[in-house]
């Protein structure tokens, strides 16, 4: 592959030094390197593929030099501030945030799902939700072959998923201490409550797993629900996925699909009480799926327990693997 130059908006924060760690890991081959943040963390020194680098403040101005790749990871507001500045300049940018991920003219992509979808990007790609980009990837192959009608999420996501306050608010709960981002304490407790709570019920967390789902599989006729729960885990997100589909199946062979679909690992052996974990998964990029079985409650229904790195697969995993769809097509 060629090298090419390339930006890291939020370069600072856990996201953000997951993706310098994800983009040594794969040799993205990059030509110049260039690391923003917030002027508060301006001039932080951060070192990336043997190198340092000073880490500069994001303006509007940056991006007037030769950047090909811009990837976001430093929360809706900046994206959708500088995202299409960048996009007017001629970078194309990776965007981490919620802000462009149901935009009609912003392709949402999990690379093992709807890679051919990059190719539609109008200047700006979208990273799913981290939640919903885990489901994605065993869910494919199974609504290729079966047709989903209807997918019914229920989460128990890390405290990672809220960034550095959320794992601090978990680190001092259980040493007795008092919780100050969440609403009521972590530690040695679920809370039914992952973002903001809609007109509706639903919180904004369970909106974005629904209104994903349709859009990545570009079928709005799947019915989707989700609850969507924060739990006393650092890293890595569990679900609860129960799907009933449109056409009848095997389940050895339904379990093979998923064996051989890349990207997913099967652990599903419970008589070994074998089964994906939090603790298991941890550092891992692949998506790991155990206890699958039929829902007798229903005519074609499977129930299946899914478990991912939120920090690597569900957010700066996804979006390196975007960046190499994008060189990989030649469009930039």
């Amino acid at each position: 592959m060629k090298k090419i130059n390339v930006a890291l908006i939020g370069a600072t924060g856990m996201v953000g030094r997951t993706f310098l760690k994800i983009l040594e890991e794969r040799q993205f081959p990059i030509a110049n390197f260039f690391p923003f943040a917030s002027p508060e963390d301006a001039g932080t020194v951060i070192t990336f593929n043997g190198k340092n680098y000073y880490v500069e403040a994001l303006s509007e101005n940056v991006f007037n030099r030769d950047i090909q790749i811009a990837l976001f990871c430093a929360g809706g507001d900046v994206s959708a501030k500088y995202a299409p500045i960048a996009a007017s300049k001629g970078v194309v940018v990776v965007d981490n945030s919620s802000h462009f991920r149901m935009d009609p003219d912003v392709p949402l992509v999990v690379p093992e799902v709807n890679p051919e979808a990059v190719k539609n990007h109008k200047g700006i790609i979208a990273n799913p939700n981290c939640s919903t980009i885990q489901a994605m990837v065993p869910l494919k192959p199974l609504h290729d072959k079966y047709k989903l009608k209807r997918v019914i999420y229920s989460t128990y996501q890390a405290v990672s998923g809220s960034g550095v306050k959320g794992v601090k608010d978990l680190e001092e709960g259980v040493q007795g201490k008092q919780n100050n981002f969440y609403p009521h304490p972590i530690a040695y407790n679920c809370l039914p409550h992952i973002d903001d709570f809609t007109e509706n019920g639903y919180t904004k967390e369970e909106l974005k797993m629904i209104n994903e789902t349709m859009k990545i599989f570009n079928d709005y006729n799947i019915k989707v629900t989700a609850t969507t729960v924060r739990v006393p885990v650092r890293n890595c997100h569990s679900e609860s996925i129960n799907v009933e589909f449109e056409k009848p199946f095997e389940l050895k062979e339904l379990v093979n699909e998923l064996k051989n679909t890349k990207g997913v690992v099967v652990v599903d052996n419970p008589n070994n009480n074998e089964y994906p974990t939090a603790i298991d998964c941890d550092g891992k990029d692949e998506t790991f799926v155990g206890r699958i079985r039929r829902d007798f409650s229903i005519e074609n229904g499977i129930n299946m327990w899914v478990v991912a790195d939120n920090i690597r697969k569900g957010a700066a995993t996804n979006a390196v693997q975007i960046a190499e769809l994008l060189l990989t097509y030649n469009l930039v």
